[in-house]
C-alpha cells in the first residue's frame, strides 16, 4: 500500500489505543436511548479523554472535538499522554451522537494514532466527499466529475450496470440535488441519518454492506477519521473543504491550509503509517454495540494499520467493572 511502517506505533499503542475507544465507547452507551445527545457525547468525551492520558505517547490532537473555549477536552491542539512517541492524534469519541441518543444503529467510537505531522489539520468546516473501496483503477471517480459521471465510471470499472451500483449519502436537505442525480444516472441510493466515517468504511466491503460508493458533504474531521481507515483498508477518496466564508477560510489559513479549493486524496490526509480503532456504541452493520452484563461488559472493536493493511477484530469481555465505574 506504500506506507513506510514506523516502529513508533507498536503493539504495545495498538492495545492503548483499543483501551480508549472501549472505555468512551461504554461511557456513551450508558446514555443509548436517553435522547441525551449533550450527556452521551460528554460522557464519550470524558471517556476517552481519561484514557488517552494514560497512554504513553507525546500527543498532540490534530483532529477533535472542537476548539478550546468551546470544548475542555480534546481540543485541537491540546497535549495528551504521558510522554514517549510524539504522535498525532484524530479523535471522534462518539461518532453518531444522535444514533446514540435514539440508540438506533451505527454509532461509534473513533481513535486515529497517527505520525507526527502527517494528518491534516482539518479547520471544524464541511467537506464534500467521495469515496470507493479497493481494486479499482486510481482515479475511476473524482470530485471533479459529476455524479453521473462517477457513477457510470465505477460501473464500467465492475464490469456492471449503472443499477448494480448502490451509493451511500447522508440523508440531508443539501444533498437532495445530488441524490436525484444518482438516481437519474440508474444508480441506487442508501441514505443515512449519521455516521459517515463508518458509511465510507462500508465501501470497503460491499458484498457485505451493499455499498458501492459514498458521496456527499460531511464534516472535515469525519473525513480525515474516514481516510485513515481507508489507508488501512483500501480503496480511493478525494475531500474538498467548504470553505465558503471569510471566517473559515481565515481559520484554514490559520492551520496551514493555503489552497481554499485543493482536492486532497486519503494520501494527503493521511500521509504516513497510522493506527486506527473503532469500537461499536450501539448494534450496527459495522459492528456490535456494549453490552452490559451483570458482572461483565461487551465491547466489539475493529484495530487497523496502514503499513501492513492489518484488520483485527477485538471482541473484549470486561470483568474489571471498576474501571469503567467513573462513567456511570
Amino acid at each position: 500500500m506504500g506506507v513506510r511502517a514506523t516502529p513508533v506505533l507498536d503493539r504495545r499503542l495498538a492495545i492503548d489505543l483499543v483501551s480508549v475507544t472501549e472505555r468512551a465507547a461504554v461511557a456513551a452507551a450508558r446514555w443509548r436511548g436517553r435522547g441525551d445527545e449533550p450527556a452521551a457525547d460528554e460522557a464519550a468525551m470524558q471517556g476517552a479523554h481519561r484514557e488517552l492520558m494514560r497512554t504513553s505517547i507525546s500527543g498532540k490532537i490534530v483532529i477533535g472535538e472542537g476548539v478550546l473555549g468551546e470544548v475542555q477536552r480534546l481540543y485541537l491542539g491540546e497535549a495528551v499522554g504521558v510522554g514517549g512517541a510524539d504522535l498525532d492524534v484524530a479523535v471522534d469519541a462518539l461518532e453518531g451522537t444522535t444514533l446514540c441518543a435514539k440508540n438506533m444503529a451505527g454509532s461509534i467510537s473513533v481513535l486515529v494514532l497517527a505520525e507526527r505531522g502527517s494528518l491534516l489539520n482539518a479547520p471544524p468546516v464541511y467537506m464534500e466527499k467521495i469515496a470507493i473501496g479497493p481494486g479499482y483503477p486510481q482515479g475511476v471517480v473524482s470530485l471533479s466529475a459529476t455524479p453521473g459521471e462517477n457513477i457510470a465510471a465505477l460501473a464500467k470499472a465492475r464490469g456492471v450496470a449503472t443499477s448494480d451500483i448502490t451509493a451511500l449519502v447522508l440523508d440531508r436537505p443539501r444533498h437532495s440535488a445530488l441524490i436525484e442525480a444518482i438516481r437519474t444516472a440508474g444508480a441506487s441510493v442508501k441514505l443515512i441519518t449519521d455516521g459517515d466515517v463508518a458509511g465510507i468504511i462500508h465501501t470497503t466491503n460491499p458484498r457485505e454492506s451493499g455499498v458501492d460508493i459514498y458521496l456527499g458533504t460531511g464534516g472535515a474531521a469525519e473525513g480525515v477519521l474516514a481516510a485513515a481507515a481507508l489507508r488501512c483498508l483500501g480503496g480511493q477518496m478525494e475531500g474538498r473543504l467548504v470553505l465558503d466564508t471569510d471566517a473559515k477560510r481565515k481559520q484554514a489559513k490559520a492551520l496551514g491550509i493555503r489552497d481554499p479549493s485543493k482536492v486532497y486524496s486519503a494520501q494527503d490526509m493521511v500521509s504516513g503509517d497510522c493506527l486506527v480503532a473503532a469500537t461499536g456504541v450501539t448494534n450496527g452493520p459495522l459492528l456490535n454495540g456494549v453490552r452490559f452484563g451483570r458482572d461483565t461488559i461487551e465491547t466489539d472493536t475493529l484495530l487497523m494499520r496502514a503499513a501492513t493493511g492489518t484488520l483485527r477484530r477485538i471482541a473484549s469481555t470486561h470483568r474489571d467493572l471498576e474501571r469503567f465505574v467513573a462513567e456511570g
